[in-house]
């Protein structure tokens, strides 16, 4: 695997073992060049396992916190580490004596990243949560979905890893970077539930204007409208149309031969199941293959819904090398990407206990 060369060379991590965005953030910064050191549980982390993708990248040594002596030698790491990552409930790593006051006044230049569901104070800090009960949360499950049927969560994507870990990674990385004015860390507290009510903010503002409305068969964006929605082809593969600039639309009429829709304003909702169940019916006569070849010389945003082996293998994909076979597993490649300093993936997933300690003792640890 390679030496470590991005953006983030130099920084020292140290990561206690959580589930979904911790350790989503913690692979990101490896990625970007940092040096960090995974602590696990004898026992590992409720409700996950390995996983070579969230894993890739970091050394781990496994401590039983709930023993003194391990308790302090996590606390010599947190002396000589740039920055700690953890992902526990409110109160656990202050009741473990591994709590910000402490490590911060002996390492005053630690920055203590926190990643929870619904933050380190509030009503409702304590509670237990997912993905799909923090969208809920913030208003993003209310707009998913048709009306006739319940939201239906978007993976963990939105919520874990966009409201969560995107924002840990910003939290960390603008607090090193006030850092080197102030030479002082801080804590991050990132929330889900702040991060995913910030992705919301376009919503709000489209709401504001009343640009974006509460009917989802009136919105534009939620799969509505006929020219921003997927359709099921003959061969029961889907195609994606996002026409939504009116010269993408225009052409997209053209060559379904339904031009006399035209006479609608293209963004009244009240003709759009019409013109849906006219477009279903088109679509469900010919293979995905037959409409790309019609469809895709029109670049007017419309695209097949790739399978996610498709999409490994796909000529984009093979020219950008965004995936990296290791070990037989497909890894998404180091992103964003950097002219002078790019990113790598560092090494393959480590076993609990491979390799941390070893890490730890070369940042003088003992």
């Amino acid at each position: 695997m390679a030496t470590m060369a991005g953006p983030l060379s130099g920084i020292r991590v140290l990561e206690f073992a959580s589930s979904g965005p911790g350790p989503f953030c913690a692979m990101l910064l490896s990625d970007l060049g940092a040096d960090i050191v995974r602590i696990d549980r004898p026992s590992g982390v409720a409700g996950t396992g390995p996983n070579a993708v969230l894993q890739r990248g970091r050394p781990s040594l496994v401590l039983d916190l709930k023993d003194a002596n391990a308790v302090a030698f996590a606390a010599r790491a947190a002396a000589a580490a740039d920055v700690l990552v953890e992902g526990n409930r409110p109160g656990v790593m202050e009741r473990l004596g591994l709590g910000p006051e402490p490590l911060m006044t002996a390492n005053p230049r630690l920055i203590y990243a926190r990643m929870t569901g619904y933050g380190q104070h509030g009503p409702l800090a304590r509670t237990a949560g997912h993905d799909i009960n923090y969208l809920a949360q913030v208003g993003a499950l209310d707009l998913i979905g048709d009306e006739d049927r319940p939201p239906r969560p978007p993976l963990n994507l939105l919520g874990d890893f966009g409201g969560g870990a995107l924002y840990l990674a910003l939290g960390i990385a603008s607090a090193l970077f006030e850092r080197t004015t102030s030479g002082r860390g801080q804590i991050v507290d990132a929330a889900i539930v702040d991060g995913s009510a910030s992705l919301m903010g376009m919503a709000h503002g489209a709401f504001a204007t009343g640009s974006l409305a509460r009917d989802p068969n009136a919105n534009v964006l939620s799969g509505a409208a006929p020219f921003y929605r997927c359709y099921k082809c003959a061969d029961g593969r889907y195609i994606a149309v996002g026409a939504l600039e009116p010269q993408f639309y225009a052409s997209f009429l053209s060559a379904m031969e339904v031009e006399s829709y035209a006479r609608f304003a293209q963004r009244d909702p009240s003709f759009w199941p019409e013109l849906s169940s006219v477009l279903e019916a088109k679509f469900a006569a010919k293979p995905l293959e037959a409409w790309l070849a019609v469809l895709t010389p029109l670049d007017a945003c419309i695209s097949p819904v790739l399978t996610v082996e498709e999409s490994l293998v796909h000529p984009h994909a093979r020219a950008r090398a965004m995936f990296v076979d290791i070990g037989g597993v497909p890894h998404p490649a180091p992103a964003p990407r950097f002219s002078r300093t790019p990113g790598a993936i560092q090494r393959p997933a480590a076993k609990p206990g491979e390799g941390g300690l070893e890490a730890l003792r070369r940042w003088g640890v003992e």
